[in-house]
C-alpha cells in the first residue's frame, strides 16, 4: 500500500505474494505516553495541526500498532522536519527528536527518525546511541524503518559499530532481530565494495543464515530482502546464499529473494 498519509517504507509487507503478513489489532492512542519537553510539545502541536481524523483512521487500520496517528502526509512530516533542521543546532535536533520518539505518536516518531537520517553529521555518537536506543523497543515495521535509514547512515560513518548490531540478533525483540539485518542493508547494496564491507556483508549474511529457523513472517521477509537487494549487485554471493539456505525459507521468502535472479 503507497499514499501520501502513510509511510513509504524501504519495503513493504504486503508485497510478500500468495502469503500475506499476520494481522493485529489496531488502535489509535488518544494523548502521548509520556510528558514531553516544552521544544517536543511544541513540534507536536504543529504536526497535529495539520491532522486528517480519516486519513488516521486509515493509518491506524494500515499499520496495525496501538499507538496514536494524525494522518499527515510524510511529505508534510518532511517539510516540517526541514524547518527544524535548519533552524536547530546538532544537539538541539537530537534533543528534539529524543522527545517526539517519547510522544508514541506514529507521525512525531517518523519525524524523529528524519531528523537524523543525515549522511554527514559531527559528532555523531549521541545520534548513534539514540537510534540503538529506539532499536531496543521497536514495535513495527514502519517506525522501525525510518529510524534504521538513520541508523545506516551511522554505521556506515562508523563501521566498528557492527559490534552492537550483532548484540540486537540475540534480543527477545523480534523487531530488534529484523533490525539487525534492516541496517546492514548498505552492505547489500555496494557494488565496489572493499575488504572491510565484504566483512561486514558476510557477517549480515551468517545471521540471515542463523535466522532462517525463525518462521516469524516479518523475518523471513527481511531474509528475502537482504537477498533480494544483494542479487542486484552481488547475483553470485545471493544465489551461493540460496543453494546453500534457500531450502529452509518459507516458500514465499525464498521466492521473494529469487526474484532478480533468474
Amino acid at each position: 500500500m503507497t499514499g501520501t498519509f502513510v509511510d513509504e517504507p524501504m519495503d513493504e509487507p504486503e508485497e510478500a505474494g500468495t502469503e500475506t503478513a499476520p494481522a493485529a489489532d489496531a488502535g489509535i492512542e488518544a494523548e502521548p505516553v509520556v510528558a514531553l519537553s516544552p521544544e517536543a510539545q511544541a513540534a507536536l502541536d504543529q504536526l497535529s495541526a495539520l491532522a486528517d481524523p480519516a486519513k488516521a483512521a486509515e493509518a491506524a487500520a494500515y499499520h496495525k500498532v496501538k499507538r496514536r496517528y494524525l494522518g499527515v502526509a510524510v511529505p508534510q512530516v518532511e517539510e516540517l522536519v526541514a524547518e527544524w533542521r535548519a533552524a536547530l543546532s546538532l544537539d538541539d535536533r537530537i534533543a528534539l527528536a529524543a522527545g517526539l520518539w517519547q510522544s508514541n505518536v506514529h507521525e512525531a516518531m517518523v519525524a524523529a527518525a528524519k531528523l537524523l537520517a543525515q549522511a554527514r553529521m559531527r559528532p555523531d555518537g549521541a545520534a548513534w546511541q539514540l537510534v540503538c536506543d529506539w532499536a531496543q523497543g521497536f514495535d513495527g515495521w514502519a517506525v522501525a524503518d525510518h529510524a534504521t535509514i538513520a541508523g545506516q547512515k551511522r554505521l556506515v560513518a562508523d563501521p566498528s559499530r557492527i559490534e552492537t548490531v550483532a548484540g540486537w540478533t540475540q534480543s527477545p525483540n523480534m523487531w530488534t532481530r529484523r533490525a539487525a539485518l534492516v541496517i546492514t542493508l548498505p552492505y547489500a547494496k555496494m557494488n565496489f565494495p572493499k575488504d572491510a564491507d565484504l566483512a561486514i556483508r558476510e557477517t549480515a549474511l551468517s545471521w540471515a543464515e542463523s535466522y532462517i529457523t525463525d518462521r516469524d513472517w516479518f523475518i523471513q521477509k527481511a531474509i528475502a530482502w537482504w537477498i533480494r537487494d544483494l542479487s542486484k549487485h552481488d547475483a553470485q554471493r545471493a544465489r551461493a546464499f540460496l543453494d546453500a539456505h534457500g531450502a529452509g525459507l518459507k516458500s514465499f521468502a525464498r521466492k521473494e529473494a529469487a526474484r532478480f535472479l533468474g
